[in-house]
């Protein structure tokens, strides 16, 4: 049966509901700016009436109401469109961890302009020009000497800009693994906050709201799914591994060797796995580092060291005014001590590899002749051995453009001399790992004549194979076949101006001597073929001169910047739409909160009236009965 405060009862539960709710959104209205805060509503529902069916049920007209009660407070969220911007938000941390650095790097090219790489080897080329036609003068070769020290300058300022660029980059990947750390700590701390408040009936919104925005930050950084098909299990995955499992975060650590430059690595730090992200800021840095930035050291070092190896060659064919000979315009550091390249690559004090750079052949070669040869030339590459196969009608030219397109870390011309020469290029990084080092020839084999008997340049009969995996492997080439040994790494930071020339300008080559006699000192010749080497197909890296590398490296970079901007830009419109239409579900509309406090305002009004007028009733039924 009812009870006489029935009323009161229902008054205060309504006055407490509409408290409740006027708590609500005022929480709303000084949130309306919190980063990350999600829109609270509160869900009421009349309470449970008075009677329900039963053969005990007082016989009324109809149930009796108890009131209203709020059922639960909730959080404004679309969890699918959450999903999506989680996913997306991944490429809008890529390309704005990438466009600044691609920017930076733009701007140490300085394509064209006066102060360029190119201009600077243009004055280095016409220099030669001028000592060519003038050979007997003694300004010329100042300025030779000079032009070569600005060019060198130049070479090692871009050097020097890129290797910072990539020092900077790797700052920021050890920050950036840092804050994943952290993130995947307060996140999976999060998760035991929650689980243990669900548990106890209640909502955590605001703790979901700062799970959510970490969730979010995180989402920029590394490329993740979230996964929630077990309520009491919060997971997040990224790359193809669970990252958050519950309260546990799991956590990465760096580690650095002498494969990666001295650069850090990520790997998990229970497992000691290697993990390669592929999107969000910490998959830009790594790629930037690793691959962009590094492979423009690569391609300016190929540069340097074919041009230096190029001048070199003729420079010391050549004769001073003074009659010097043999000497070196450029100073070449080789990176082991040893004549026939020999090196320890086990560590283990013994020669087990041998480092060699060039490689010429015997035979002077005719670039149109027809070999009338059969075969194939195996050379090695970034993933294995390329192959090679020529035939008889092939000329050399042929051959030497094959050998040049098929992808293989080794590149042929015909030298000053029209001897074969074989080159070994930069080594492509194998998942950001130098496993091979650069400028160094690790294999090379013919199974039929062209490069033993014809070219000169491997021994053997039938075919010939040179490898690098055995210490003296210089002794399987053809006699009369020269080699070199491979330089010190990153020959673009610290190649230089012979120091002997410039202290004696006057053995600077500028002719060439006849039959083992001095040359003429009004001979120009040396000069003049150092000069012609500016428009030489003499093979820098993929590029068949160095116009072509010049021009291959600016466009390079632009397309880099061209593409990043749009990239970056797309991505910002994207996600700002996506945002915006979370914004309309979860963000706080001030208004229409201001018209929520009015109408719980009058709510709870109404139910304190209600209370009076019970009161009202129950104080005269009390004087009634006194």
């Amino acid at each position: 049966m009812t009870s006489t405060f029935m009323g009161i009862e229902i008054g205060k539960r309504g006055v407490q509901a509409h408290q409740q709710a006027q708590y609500v959104t005022g929480h709303n209205i000084t949130n309306a700016k919190t980063e990350g805060y999600t829109r609270q509503r509160v869900e009421m529902s009349a309470f449970e009436p008075i009677y329900l069916p039963g053969l005990n049920r007082a016989e009324t007209a109809g149930q009796i109401g108890q009131g209203v009660i709020v059922e639960r407070v909730e959080r404004l969220r679309d969890q699918l469109l959450d999903r999506r911007i989680v996913a997306q938000a991944s490429n809008e941390g890529y390309w704005e961890a990438r466009d600044p650095y691609i920017r930076s790097m733009e701007q140490l090219y300085l394509e064209p302009g006066g102060n360029s790489v190119r201009s600077k080897m243009d004055e280095f080329w016409d220099a030669w020009q001028e000592l060519s036609i003038y050979p007997t003068d003694a300004a010329p070769r100042h300025a030779v000497i000079e032009r070569g020290k600005t060019l060198i300058d130049g070479i090692h300022n871009r050097y020097h800009g890129l290797k910072g660029l990539q020092d900077q980059v790797n700052g920021d990947i050890e920050i950036t693994v840092g804050r994943v750390n952290d993130l995947t700590r307060q996140i999976a701390a999060l998760n035991g906050d929650i689980q243990r408040i669900k548990a106890m009936g209640d909502n955590p919104n605001d703790l979901m709201d700062r799970r959510d925005l970490l969730v979010d930050r995180l989402s920029k950084i590394i490329d993740i799914t979230i996964e929630t098909s077990d309520p009491d299990e919060f997971m997040i995955h990224t790359a193809g591994f669970t990252v958050v499992q519950g309260q546990i975060g799991r956590q990465f650590d760096l580690r650095r060797g002498i494969d990666t430059e001295g650069y850090a690595h990520i790997f998990w730090q229970d497992t000691g796995q290697e993990i390669r992200f592929q999107r969000g800021s910490l998959g830009a840095l790594l790629e930037l580092r690793d691959v962009t930035i590094n492979h423009e050291i690569q391609t300016l070092d190929n540069m340097t060291m074919n041009f230096v190896d190029l001048v070199n060659e003729i420079h010391r064919d050549g004769y001073g005014i003074n009659g010097n000979t043999g000497i070196e315009f450029f100073s070449e550091y080789p990176f082991v001590p040893n004549v026939n390249g020999n090196y320890d690559r086990s560590g283990d004090g013994e020669f087990d590899s041998s480092y060699i750079y060039r490689i010429n052949g015997q035979h002077v070669l005719e670039a149109q002749a027809q070999p009338g040869l059969e075969g194939v030339i195996t050379l090695s590459g970034a993933n294995g051995n390329i192959f090679v196969p020529y035939n008889s009608t092939d000329t050399i030219a042929d051959i030497i453009s094959r050998i040049n397109n098929s992808g293989a870390e080794v590149v042929a011309s015909l030298n000053r001399d029209g001897r074969l020469s074989l080159k070994g290029t930069t080594a492509e990084p194998v998942n950001g790992v130098r496993e091979n080092p650069d400028f160094v020839i690790r294999h090379v084999s013919d199974t039929g004549h062209f490069l033993t008997g014809y070219a000169g340049l491997l021994g053997g009969v039938e075919g010939g194979t040179y490898d690098w995996g055995t210490a003296d492997a210089v002794n399987t080439l053809r006699d009369g076949a020269s080699f070199a040994v491979a330089p010190i790494s990153h020959p673009s930071g610290w190649i230089e101006v012979n120091p002997a020339l410039v202290r004696d300008p006057m053995s600077v080559a500028s002719g060439f001597g006849v039959n083992g006699n001095t040359a003429n000192p009004g001979n120009g010749d040396a000069a003049a073929a150092i000069a012609s080497i500016r428009n030489n197909p003499v093979m820098v890296g993929r590029h068949s001169t160095f116009d072509d590398y010049f021009a291959d490296s600016v466009a390079r970079v632009g397309l880099h910047g061209e593409r990043s901007e749009r990239s970056l830009t797309t991505e910002n419109i994207i996600m700002k739409e996506l945002r915006d239409m979370r914004d309309s579900i979860s963000g706080v509309n001030v208004d229409e909160e201001l018209a929520n406090m009015l109408r719980y305002q009058h709510g709870y009004n109404a139910a304190a009236r209600f209370i009076s007028t019970v009161n009202s009733m129950l104080d005269t039924l009390m004087r009634l009965g006194a």
